[in-house]
């Protein structure tokens, strides 16, 4: 039997006429769904810490302006190992996602990718993220490098915990300590702080995104923590964006941040309570939604800290 045409295949949590639907090759297009670059959330998301980070010392060391060289490597970076991580966890899950309505047609169970060469397409990505992490200083790749750990792990955590989010906040969130890394050369307690702060977030985030999945995810036995709190989720949001936000607050004082900053993280904070009050949990287009928007709350805590940095560099 064939495998389906990529233009026959439906990706529910893509949007129809994307970029790579419009301008790539049929050839290319299974290899830009494995690197999810028809949804781009996810580099948005892994790197919004990096940034935060990275302006937060930025104006800790008395730079008006986050250095535009570092803050495009961690977009490409970004980019890359996302893809990359993507990647290998669809190689993992191969056999998962067949069994799940909203995976099963990504391109390795659909039959579109083998698993060989979407090896190979793993280690071009890998490669690309080790030649943006060479750009910088040597303790900051040590740094990078150690996060290969929970990125090796995560895709295991689901087959025996009811908290792979946790994993995945510790790999996701590792930008918020290579951005404080990249201009001190160490590490700072703002550093530390940023970094629980964004894997409270993660945590979170992920949850409304898991609950899509809760009823396949019981039907094969895997654990979320949308399966574990079900409908206690919009506690479980409080305490953790709440959390976040206090964290981010005190790093904030920490790294004599001015108003502006403040009044960011006001704004990322009323984002985050919206989420909340719109939760549903038997809502998947609303969980997706509400996921999704957590780009633009990164953005306006980003906004925030760069203009900050401006006026303290005035």
């Amino acid at each position: 039997m064939n495998a389906p045409d990529s233009d026959d295949i439906v990706i529910p949590d893509a949007k129809r006429g994307n970029w790579t639907d419009r301008l790539l090759p049929a050839a290319a297009k299974p290899y830009a769904q494995l690197a999810r670059l028809d949804r781009p959330i996810g580099w948005w998301l892994l790197l919004l810490p990096c940034w935060w980070s990275l302006a937060l010392a930025s104006g800790a060391a008395g730079q008006a302006f986050p250095s535009p060289w570092h803050a495009l490597l961690f977009f490409v970076g970004a980019v890359a190992m996302r893809g990359a991580g993507c990647t290998y966890n669809d190689i993992v899950d191969r056999d998962i996602d067949a069994a799940v309505a909203r995976t099963r047609t990504r391109p390795i169970p659909s039959g579109r990718v083998s698993r060989g060469a979407a090896t190979a397409f793993l280690g071009l990505q890998a490669l690309v993220g080790l030649i943006v992490l060479l750009q910088f200083d040597h303790f900051s790749i040590v740094l990078g490098l150690c996060s290969l750990v929970p990125v090796a792990i995560y895709p295991f955590m689901k087959r025996i915990t009811h908290f792979p989010q946790v994993v995945l906040g510790l790999s996701f969130s590792w930008g918020a300590l290579m951005g404080w890394s990249v201009v001190f050369g160490r590490l700072d307690p703002p550093a530390f702080l940023v970094y629980v702060a964004a894997i409270l977030w993660t945590f979170a985030y992920d949850t409304i995104y898991a609950h899509q999945d809760r009823e396949d995810d019981a039907l094969i036995d895997l654990g979320s923590t949308a399966r574990y709190f079900e409908h206690s989720t919009p506690k479980l949001l409080t305490v953790c964006y709440g959390a976040a936000v206090l964290l981010l607050g005190v790093a904030f004082y920490l790294a004599d941040a001015k108003i502006v900053a403040f009044v960011g993280l006001a704004g990322f904070a009323r984002h985050l309570a919206w989420q909340v009050e719109k939760f549903d949990a038997d809502d998947g287009e609303l969980c997706l939604k509400l996921f999704k928007s957590n780009r633009d709350a990164g953005l306006i805590l980003t906004a925030g800290l760069v203009i900050d940095g401006l006026l303290k560099g005035m």
